[in-house]
């Protein structure tokens, strides 16, 4: 929390606090007379400033929290604390009495024991009520820069997570895709020289357009196609991939790298390359919808081991749920030999 928040805090609290104070002074005024036979608050507060009421609130209220919370509340040792707090209390009493005893030069007001007892009691009871306030003020404000502390936490280890992700992603990627533009070399060197781009491209983009909280739904659309231009390679097969678009992407915001799991996975595990459609990826963008499908076919008697069916599973679902928490839906289906993926943005 922002110490500007906690100063507001505190400033707020004494505010009302004072405000409190000067209700109950002008009522206990209303009854005209002198200090002596008034009862013990009117004393408190007809000392200079309101001495009696505000100095055992100050000194209880910032013993408590400036240092029996961090001694014992937080090592969870209660019962030092319970017998800390009242030797700390009676002590401000003390102090306080003495204080105001030397304030009213002695006389004014009846300092026979049963007052002094009666007045330690009631002072004590104060800087009691204001310490619980300290101690319950200080839980709540490291109650709440914990949880900051988780989230920031949970961020740096989801961001690590799915870098490891990408390390275990894109090198395999990466290498056959050399291999298969070395192979074409020799074949056909102008389209090797074209696929080489599209793959410079592509790093370019994982190097610099990912590492950005958003970029534009058209530049994650041209990695996507740069990326299925280069699986064609490995096949002759022109109906292998069907890639479809509708509507338009121009207008769009979305978090990069958001699709390309699922299309990774996609021809990871389509492994006939002679088959028909076997590779079917569709994006309809609509006006406050995006839906994206990505589904391959797949060998039962091949057992799948997915790169997103462990810790990359994970990974993803919980980017969406923070990226989109409460917007997104994400159906993912595996039977009669076709692997279905559906993920829609609102």
């Amino acid at each position: 929390m922002k110490k500007s928040v906690i100063v507001v805090f505190h400033i707020g609290y004494w505010l009302m606090y004072l405000l409190l104070v000067i209700l109950i002074f002008k009522a206990l005024n209303s009854n005209k007379g002198t200090i002596e036979g008034k009862n013990l608050l009117f004393i408190l507060l007809h000392s200079p400033f309101g001495f009696g009421a505000f100095i055992p609130a100050l000194l209880g209220f910032y013993a408590f929290y400036l240092f029996l919370f961090k001694k014992f509340l937080t090592t969870k040792k209660i019962a030092q604390l319970v017998a800390v707090a009242l030797a700390v209390c009676l002590s401000i009493s003390i102090i306080t009495q003495l204080i105001m005893y030397v304030i009213f030069n002695g006389n004014q007001v009846n300092w026979s024991v049963n007052t002094c007892i009666d007045m330690g009691l009631f002072i004590a009871f104060i800087a009691m009520a204001h310490g619980l306030i300290g101690l319950g003020m200080k839980g709540f404000i490291n109650w709440y820069n914990d949880i900051k502390i988780k989230i920031e936490l949970n961020k740096r280890n989801y961001e690590m997570q799915l870098a490891m992700l990408r390390s275990q992603i894109n090198p395999h990627f990466l290498f056959n895709t050399l291999n298969n533009i070395d192979m074409l070399i020799a074949k056909d060197a102008v389209r090797a020289s074209e696929y080489l781009n599209k793959l410079s491209d592509m790093m370019r983009f994982m190097l610099y357009e990912s590492k950005t909280t958003k970029i534009q739904l058209s530049k994650e659309l041209i990695y996507i196609e740069k990326f299925i231009e280069l699986q064609k390679i490995r096949t002759t097969n022109e109906h292998y991939i069907n890639y479809s678009l509708k509507g338009d992407p121009a207008n769009f915001m979305i978090p990069p790298m958001i699709f390309i799991p699922f299309i990774e996975n996609a021809f990871k595990h389509a492994e006939n390359k002679n088959a028909e459609n076997a590779i079917n990826i569709n994006l309809d963008i609509g006006h406050e919808s995006l839906i994206f499908k990505c589904e391959n076919c797949f060998n039962q008697n091949i057992q799948i081991k997915s790169e997103y069916s462990g810790l990359g599973s994970e990974i993803i679902k919980k980017r969406l749920s923070l990226l989109y928490p409460d917007k997104h839906s994400l159906i993912i289906t595996n039977n009669n030999e076709l692997y279905k993926v559906e993920l829609s943005l609102y």
